[in-house]
């Protein structure tokens, strides 16, 4: 069985841990690098959400790797500080979504 694995700083891992969720904090983008390319060879891997602002230092060698394998899936976890900003919020999440599966959509208010 597949397992779902959060790569992030110890104080989001806090909060995916409290819901049962395998964890693995790091305090550098380098460590993260390392630890995100340990996962990707892992064979119990399902899914990996790693904390935007390590995959936004990830190298391209790893990003690669990361597009040219289907598991396990490697997605971005949106990270605090970015949803307290003067960004647009659609806009942010459009990107995220756009991101995660390849295709804009276009979010409204109902």
């Amino acid at each position: 069985m597949y397992k779902l694995v959060v790569l992030t700083d110890s104080d989001t891992g806090d909060g995916f841990r409290l819901a049962g969720v395998d964890v693995i904090t790091v305090d550098s983008p380098e460590e993260a690098r390392k630890r995100l390319n340990e996962l990707i060879d892992d064979d119990s891997s399902g899914i990996v959400a790693v904390n935007e602002a390590y995959m936004a230092e990830i190298d391209e060698r790893t990003q690669q790797k990361i597009n040219s394998t289907y598991r396990p899936i490697v997605i971005t976890l949106p990270i605090r500080e970015k949803l307290h900003t003067d960004e647009d919020h659609r806009a942010y999440l459009s990107r995220l979504i756009r991101r995660a599966i390849g295709f804009d959509i276009t979010l409204r208010r109902g």
